[in-house]
């Protein structure tokens, strides 16, 4: 099967190919190839979420959401997450814990999101990359949960890193 780079950025690609479907027919479908990326979701002594106010360019305004990154060619999982908590929120954890995988837009990209708990959070050096703004905040579950309630957190990943906690139950709930 054909396969064509349409566009190369960063560690991302759009690529064209053909595919064939289960039922047997040939398509020409276009994907957008994803290196991958972690999502942490920071949990201080006191049960409280640490989360970043993050100013999007693509959508033009800030939003809550749990820290996250693109993992680099050849990075380790665990270690892009180490980094990513560094840079991001100015934190490292003793204790990690998988929280499984996403699939945010299986529809017409191949990212995988890898999934961690982070705990005994200490304080780190880090550095954000060179087009990030953003702002560290704790806050509680009941506050993250008034805050989903009001709109205020519209963020997918954020969104199902939290239910994922629920349902393991890693949260203590008000």
């Amino acid at each position: 099967m054909k396969s064509q780079t349409l566009c190369q950025w960063k560690g991302f690609s759009v690529e064209q190919s053909d595919h064939r479907l289960p039922d047997g027919r040939d398509i020409t479908f276009t994907t957008v190839r994803h290196p991958g990326a972690v999502v942490i979701a920071p949990l201080t002594n006191k049960g409280e979420l640490v989360l970043l106010r993050q100013y999007r360019p693509a959508i033009g305004r800030w939003i809550l959401e749990f820290p996250a990154g693109t993992l680099e060619k050849g990075e380790a999982i665990q270690a892009c997450a180490q980094r990513e908590l560094a840079e991001e929120a100015n934190l490292a954890a003793a204790h990690w814990q998988s929280l499984g995988e996403l699939l945010p837009v299986p529809g017409f990209c191949d990212e995988v999101q890898h999934l961690f708990l982070a705990k005994s959070l200490t304080p780190a050096e880090g550095e954000l990359d060179t087009d990030e703004v953003l702002e560290v905040l704790t806050m509680s579950v009941e506050t993250f949960l008034e805050k989903i309630a009001d709109n205020e957190i519209q963020d997918t990943k954020t969104l199902a890193v939290f239910l994922k906690m629920q349902v393991l139950g890693v949260l203590k709930q008000p």
